[in-house]
């Protein structure tokens, strides 16, 4: 995909986004889509993670959590703007992924799973026992502003901006990672997948570029912690729990990781599914579970993985058809 392709498909995304709020009028679907789609930004950055560094993560609920905690912490003991609140979180947070990545990222295969297990467990367990800071198991209301970004709050949080600003940040994420992963770093992130000791043999420093796609994947999925917290005002030890990453990897593995928008779509189907099947089966997850069984034997790469293969055979099959006529 060429930039100017990709510059007219952001554009288009934005546009259809605009138009959902217009053709959607009811209230509690246009906040099941924003929550599908602050769950979608979720699900790629562990996507970006699965993606570029080949690693399975259960604990990056770790950082959609602590996003609402610092945010709501930082406005609680009223040191800085909401705005400078949420830059500080996420710089912070995306420096201290960083430096773990650097020792987490040596880990291999199902270890550096476990660990990140262990890590996320251990936040939620401090979080869920230190009431006096954190509110502990009852969680903690975020004191967000009258105005926010120059909007009035009041405003923002009604389910048609939430979700326009939800979707447009969604859309920026993906466009963005483009750009990145196409560039000489994606590059390098993908050799140091594919052989890291070839890597190594080239010249290559692989724990660096290992490292910052860790800390890449905690970025956009401390972003859509933001999202969440601005969305509902409130944060609990919850949005740490282990079981939210495993939601999340689901998503991935449903939608697909090899193209980026893979883990949003399959955030999209979750919950619709979620929200359809939910209104006539008590034990939907199972009826969700024998799905992401079928989608794992029949299309290892996910839904996304089918729609490319379809698009490419429809794409094929037009010339043809036109040379034989």
């Amino acid at each position: 995909m060429t930039n100017q392709r990709l510059g007219w498909s952001t554009l288009l995304a934005l546009a259809l986004g605009a138009a959902v709020t217009q053709w959607v009028t009811s209230g509690t679907l246009l906040s099941l889509l924003t929550q599908a789609v602050v769950y979608a930004v979720f699900a790629i950055g562990v996507g970006v993670l699965l993606r570029q560094n080949g690693m399975v993560s259960f604990g990056h609920a770790l950082y959609f959590g602590v996003a609402g905690y610092s945010v709501g912490l930082i406005l609680q003991m009223q040191w800085m703007s909401a705005e400078w609140a949420m830059a500080v979180t996420l710089v912070g947070m995306t420096g201290v992924a960083f430096l773990m990545g650097l020792v987490m990222v040596r880990v291999p295969g199902v270890a550096f799973g476990m660990l990140t297990l262990a890590i996320g467990q251990m936040v939620f367990l401090s979080a869920s026992r230190s009431r006096g800071l954190t509110g502990g198991a009852d969680g903690m209301n975020i004191d967000w502003p009258n105005t926010l970004f120059g909007v009035s709050t009041s405003v923002l949080v009604k389910p048609a901006s939430m979700f326009l600003l939800s979707w447009t940040t969604l859309v920026l994420v993906i466009g963005l990672l483009t750009l990145l992963l196409r560039s000489r770093f994606g590059g390098i992130t993908e050799a140091v997948r594919d052989n890291e000791e070839r890597a190594r043999f080239i010249g290559i420093r692989t724990v660096l570029p290992r490292a910052a796609i860790y800390a890449l994947s905690a970025l956009v999925t401390g972003v859509a912690g933001l999202l969440s917290s601005i969305n509902t005002g409130f944060v609990s030890p919850e949005n740490l729990h282990w079981s939210l990453s495993g939601v999340a990897l689901m998503m991935v593995v449903v939608g697909g990781y090899k193209a980026l928008w893979g883990p949003a779509l399959g955030a999209v189907v979750y919950f619709l599914a979620k929200d359809i099947l939910g209104d006539y089966a008590n034990h939907w997850m199972a009826i969700f579970g024998l799905a992401l069984i079928a989608v794992i034997v029949f299309s290892p790469t996910g839904l996304a993985g089918l729609v490319e293969r379809l698009t490419q055979r429809n794409t094929s099959v037009a010339p043809r058809a036109a040379v034989g006529h």
